[in-house]
């Protein structure tokens, strides 16, 4: 009797397993037991929002970034918005932010009140470039907002003295930065106070929406507590209560999910682990992008006048023909993300502060030219190996 043999995927002319742009299937199942353990912590106690194992969580984050005060939120987007208000922010301030980054960068200046003033990035780093962010600055100029993207620090020494000597307010849109560090100092605390997202694929994620504000200063913390909470001042922050009788504060409802809580205390445990599983895939992408035709750019740390650490939240690289490129792996089954598709001046709901194109050339550049790559614990590098070789095949590069 001859035994069977199955044809390989490709042999028939099916595409081979999908390699998706984000999962944490597999890394999610280690975690379990010590999830269900949190989750049936909260049933048991009964409160599912704003509750103990928010407090838990906040201390946990407070104690493995060194921050004085962790305040919970129902999203990285909120926490910019409400930091912005706690730091003093006033009706039609405006805050300087690059024009290459998340939309939340901007529109939380808007939702704030504030009016969101557009610098351009360094090319190499994709944050705000300093220089460009100094000639952003007007006498109605109330603060600055570097963000930490992909995988490094802003060049805080330079954005801190700009601060310094404007009399700005100094806030880290930090939301990818977990575990990033600028002299041992957690991004974040390094100026009035800084966020956390922890979107699902977000380097510490969860299992749908929730944020965190940082700041080193009580009275940004007691205020943001107040105005997460309808102008109340909310039991999860009970540690720094007592600083000051506010009242007459208008709030809304941002308050974290103890749901959510218990997930990201769960996986906290992992954190480490996980960020150096992605340096490792990270290095992995790099050694193997080397010379292939089309691949412009793959990411570097840039050397700052601090000691610094990259955290491999995204893997982006700059492409020729970016767009056709998204298509082919598209149809070959492996997943990407643009980052981003569109620059934050020349976004329409921004028409109206009179930016046009060619303003800000680097972000622009960047808008045309970056692609996320799938980067996540759960990535095999077999799967890096053959992400590498869709895009090699792409651009006709020898095998």
């Amino acid at each position: 009797m001859v035994e069977s043999i199955a044809p390989d995927a490709q042999s028939v002319g099916q595409l081979p397993r999908p390699i998706p742009f984000f999962t944490q299937a597999a890394s999610f199942e280690k975690v379990w037991p010590l999830v269900a353990e949190h989750v049936n912590d909260v049933a048991d106690r009964g409160k599912y929002s704003h509750g103990r194992k928010v407090g838990e969580f906040e201390k946990a984050i407070a104690a493995y970034t060194g921050a004085r005060f962790a305040i919970g939120v129902n999203s990285g987007t909120d926490a910019l918005v409400l930091l912005l208000r706690a730091a003093g922010l006033r009706p039609g301030d405006e805050v300087v932010v690059p024009a290459f980054s998340f939309f939340a960068t901007a529109s939380s200046v808007s939702l704030a009140r504030g009016v969101p003033v557009f610098a351009d990035i360094d090319p190499v780093s994709y944050s705000l470039d300093p220089a460009s962010a100094a000639a952003a600055v007007t006498d109605r100029t109330r603060a600055v907002m570097p963000v930490h993207l992909f995988h490094q620090m802003a060049d805080m020494a330079a954005l801190r003295r700009l601060a310094t000597e404007r009399d700005l307010i100094l806030v880290e849109d930090s939301a990818e930065a977990i575990g990033m560090r600028w002299d041992g100092t957690h991004a974040g605390l390094l100026g009035a106070g800084g966020v956390l997202s922890f979107f699902p694929t977000k380097t510490l994620g969860a299992l749908g929406d929730a944020g965190m504000i940082l700041t080193d200063d009580p009275e940004v913390a007691e205020l943001a507590g107040v105005l997460r909470h309808h102008g109340r001042l909310g039991r999860t922050i009970d540690h720094i209560a007592g600083i000051s009788n506010l009242s007459g504060v208008s709030g809304t409802n941002s308050k974290m999910d103890d749901l959510q809580a218990a997930v990201l205390m769960a996986k906290l445990t992992r954190l480490d682990e996980e960020i150096a599983r992605r340096a490792e895939l990270a290095a992995a992408y790099t050694e193997r992008l080397a010379g292939v035709p089309g691949v412009l750019r793959t990411p570097r740390v840039v050397p700052r006048t601090a000691a610094t650490n990259p955290v491999w939240y995204v893997y982006v690289v700059e492409v020729e023909r970016r767009d056709e490129l998204v298509a082919h792996l598209t149809a070959r089954g492996v997943g990407t993300e643009t980052y981003y598709p569109s620059p934050l001046h020349l976004q329409p709901c921004f028409a109206d502060l009179g930016h046009r194109p060619g303003q800000f050339p680097n972000a622009e550049a960047a808008c045309a030219r970056t692609l996320a790559l799938p980067l996540y614990p759960d990535l095999g590098t077999d799967e890096v190996d053959r992400v590498v070789e869709e895009i090699r095949s792409f651009y006709g590069g020898p095998r």
